[in-house]
């Protein structure tokens, strides 16, 4: 050093000559997928949830901060750069476009659908003991409860009622596992019904009734779509009130058949659960979404729930397992409340948490195992795939343009 200038330097300034200040986020394994910038580095973030301890999910964010955006730009990297199969539960008719140009299955499920799911399918992969029948029955009963239930549930007789039945109608199918002795709602209608002496079965038969043979009886139908498709959409916006919670327990089911066949053949099956918090409003629902967050991993099953708030967790100890067996949260802006539970539950910083403060759309944190990183995704606004992605109105194009392009 020839000018012989000497002058003192505030830490800040010290700090931009020491080299890997910036923690990274960059897994160089052939399914990494992107999930940003790196807001200190503007390096690219690319991580595999796969290897993480616990692949479960969360996407967080107020509304317009870009929840579903995120999710479906997971969701096109995944579908193209790994093998895994995709299945959305999609409460507002949002990832049609997306869906329909990676030639994959949307399932229309509403009253005046043609399109049908058999919430009586089964596989011989369904559990992992050797009675597949038994677990069957258990969601077969979870189904009856929102059905026959009410406020009380079903009483411990009832219980036993249907149960018996579950059993005798699956008897054929196992015998001779063809889709045409595949039973339906209308098989367990006729057996309670069956049962003429027996005033709780013609009870039960009763109020099966509006479901079966009633205006409501969409369920009583054998599969008529594609389920071995790679990547499934099940369309639930057109269910009014009192089917929706029905028809989420009907698709978190569907989704189990699918994990179960896949693991037979070693594949991962992603599952993303929009509006997840209408899930975490009903006791049953609610415990079946906990079963999948509990199970799903040991079967290669990879669930995301995207929701608006974290209070949504803090419902019941129960719920909040869901929250605690996440080791991915991708969080985009947050509202006061949320941003102190954040911070809580996953020990984020002050100085961190102020990259989910007020921050505009695309911005925010990523909690992936035990590191927290801010992020950006600035995603170029003039492609094709952008339109498939974004939800604002005047941005998005209709199914058939998307579709035809």
């Amino acid at each position: 050093n020839l000018i012989e200038i000497q002058r003192s330097m505030t830490t800040s300034s010290t700090a931009i000559f020491v080299p890997f200040t910036t923690q990274e986020l960059f897994q160089t394994g052939k399914e990494a997928l992107y999930y940003g910038l790196n807001a200190l580095s503007n390096n690219l973030i690319m991580v595999d949830r796969k290897k993480l301890k616990n692949p479960n999910g969360l996407i967080l964010g107020t509304p317009g901060s870009g929840k579903s955006f995120s999710a479906k730009r997971e969701i096109a990297n995944a579908f193209l750069v790994t093998d895994d199969d995709v299945i959305v539960c999609d409460p507002e008719a949002e990832y049609t476009a997306l869906v329909q140009k990676f030639e994959g299955q949307v399932i229309k499920i509403s009253p005046s659908s043609t399109q049908y799911i058999n919430p009586m399918d089964i596989n011989a992969n369904y559990s992992e003991e050797d009675n597949p029948i038994a677990l069957k029955a258990d969601f077969i009963l979870s189904l009856c409860e929102l059905i026959v239930g009410g406020k009380e549930g079903l009483q411990p007789v009832e219980k036993t009622v249907i149960d018996r039945c579950v059993h005798q109608i699956y008897q054929t199918y196992f015998e001779n596992p063809v889709p045409e002795n595949m039973p339906i709602l209308q098989d367990l209608y006729n057996e309670l019904l069956s049962h003429k002496e027996d005033m709780v079965s013609q009870h039960i038969a009763q109020c099966m009734y509006l479901y079966v043979e009633g205006s409501n009886n969409l369920f009583n139908h054998r599969t008529n779509v594609d389920m071995s498709n790679r990547i499934i959409c099940f369309d639930i916006k057109s269910l009014g009130k009192t089917l929706k919670k029905l028809g989420m327990l009907v698709v978190q089911d569907a989704v189990w058949n699918r994990v179960t066949v896949n693991r037979e053949m070693h594949k991962f099956t992603r599952f993303y659960i929009d509006e997840f918090h209408l899930l975490l409003k009903d006791e049953l629902t609610a415990a079946y979404s906990m079963e999948i967050w509990k199970r799903f991993r040991k079967w290669g099953g990879i669930p995301t729930g995207i929701t608006q708030n974290v209070k949504d967790f803090l419902a019941s100890k129960e719920i909040e397992n869901i929250f605690d067996n996440s080791d991915f949260v991708y969080m985009l802006n947050q509202g006061a409340d949320d941003r102190d539970i954040l911070a809580q539950k996953l020990d984020i910083s002050q100085h961190q948490i102020k990259y989910v403060t007020n921050v505009g759309q695309g911005e925010g944190l990523i909690f992936f195992g035990d590191i927290v990183q801010p992020f950006v995704d600035r995603f170029p606004k003039d492609t094709l795939m952008y339109t498939l992605l974004t939800t604002k109105p005047a941005e998005t194009k209709t199914e058939t343009e998307a579709a035809t392009e």
